[in-house]
């Protein structure tokens, strides 16, 4: 007969062992007789052991010791209890606690985009991701790329209501999107300061990895802070860096403090493996909370991003072993120049080389952008361009960058990158410059 018993728990299972020999396991074998040599005592325990070992191994497999009962020790725990009827946000919380608050406030997000393939045909496809509610009236924050191009999205909640979203606005620079959702009386996250938190502390995300693993928790520690980060696009973005596990699907998700607050972003990860290198692990990144508060209040409240400036023209880089070749420059090479946009005005023209801002200089288009960050609409720079060989001073005040001039931006893109395409399979090129370099993919201002 097997019994349960929680009221003798042993201690250890040295300190009292189960009752299955007739006697406790502990109990001193029965020494051998003392020998003149040392080494005959060693041999002779050892053979002591292994006779007793054998025994006790026959009597466990034949049942041979067996008494009339066995006992096996059943463990208990107290159960966790999770109070969430009291959180303000100024007290530290436990894991179960963040998510038993929090996973409400959660959305999977699942996006369907229709691209064209090869032979001309339409594809869908569907792209999932994660967001989160920053208000109780229906706005949800997300990462710009995970809505980018689509034509319907969705978002799910952790009780299987779902709802169709609207796009309010998306920041792509710094890869932001609101959604809207016709509903009220949901939870919001409380925005933290990212500012504040230190390497080394812990910190959660909830996310739906894989699109499938739907409103899943992982943990970590703040790794590093400040990162700055080339993404797939070029953007380079002010980071946080953390061990907790990011996946596909977790992008737009929040990072929350051990205060239940919010962050982060969660929005990339570094990861890949080969034959000759180990596989990355651990190596997360979210969007600042703080580097995109003020952002998120202007698309909620305009649509897109106010004050943002424009220079009107799409650029590629310079390469230092084309600039060398071919006599030219190092910097950003003008491809295109919205003739209504401030960069028309202050007399870019298309194959200008930029090779300084401000008296900085300029070797890329990266480096351009992230230049260009730190200005405002209606703010005047200085331009150090190079013209067929000649050097150029300019004078540019930006524009404002709306949705209006960004769509006109990437029709212009779009029919720059069709006209390479050309050029490159006709072997011909028209105007002043034919960009040799190959595929490259032009940056637009």
């Amino acid at each position: 007969m097997y019994e349960y018993n929680n009221e003798n728990r042993p201690q250890a299972p040295w300190s009292d062992p189960i009752e299955t020999t007739g006697r406790p396991l502990h109990e001193e074998p029965e020494q051998p007789k003392p020998r003149k040599k040392k080494g005959g005592k060693l041999v002779a325990l050892c053979l002591v052991c292994a006779i007793i070992g054998g025994i006790a191994g026959v009597g466990a497999a034949t049942g041979a010791f067996a008494q009339d009962k066995t006992t096996i020790y059943e463990g208990t725990r107290t159960p966790t209890v999770v109070n969430v009827s009291n959180l303000t946000g100024k007290d530290l919380l436990t894991a179960p606690e963040i998510y038993a608050t929090y996973v409400g406030s959660t959305v999977g997000i699942t996006t369907e985009i229709t691209t064209t393939n090869v032979w001309g045909q339409p594809v869908s496809q569907a792209v999932a991701g994660s967001g989160f509610v920053i208000t109780s009236d229906g706005y949800i924050l997300t990462n710009y790329h995970v809505i980018e191009d689509a034509d319907s999205i969705q978002v799910a909640f952790v009780d299987g209501t779902t709802y169709d979203a609207t796009l309010v606005g998306g920041e792509s620079e710094n890869d932001i999107a609101v959604l809207k959702i016709d509903a009220t009386g949901l939870t919001p996250v409380i925005i933290g300061d990212s500012d504040n938190v230190k390497v080394g502390e812990q910190v959660v995300a909830i996310g739906n990895p894989l699109g499938e693993l739907t409103f899943s928790m992982t943990s970590g520690i703040v790794s590093a802070k400040d990162r700055s980060i080339t993404m797939e696009n070029g953007n380079v973005m002010n980071m946080i860096q953390t061990d907790t596990a990011i996946n596909n699907g977790n992008s737009g998700g929040p990072l929350f403090d051990m205060y239940g607050q919010v962050i982060g972003i969660t929005s990339a990860k570094l990861s890949g493996s080969s034959s000759s290198q180990a596989t990355i692990e651990g190596l997360g990144f979210a969007i600042p909370i703080n580097d995109i508060k003020d952002m998120v209040t202007d698309i909620m409240e305009n649509g897109y991003v106010t004050g943002k400036p424009y220079m009107g023209v799409t650029v590629s880089t310079v390469p230092e072993s084309i600039s060398q070749r071919y006599g030219m420059s190092q910097g950003a090479l003008v491809e295109s120049v919205d003739e209504s946009s401030c960069a028309a005005k202050a007399g870019l023209q298309k194959g200008d080389i930029i090779t300084a801002i401000d008296g900085k200089t300029v070797i890329s288009s990266a480096e351009l952008v992230e230049a260009k960050k730190t200005y405002k609409a209606g703010d005047t720079v200085t331009l150090d361009v190079e013209r067929n060989g000649e050097k150029l001073t300019l004078t540019l005040t930006f524009d404002e960058d709306t949705p209006e001039r960004r769509a006109a931006q990437e029709e212009a893109k779009a029919e720059l990158e069709e006209q390479q395409q050309e050029q490159q399979s006709s072997g011909s090129s028209s105007g002043s410059y034919f960009w040799p370099f190959g595929d490259l993919s032009p940056w637009f201002y």
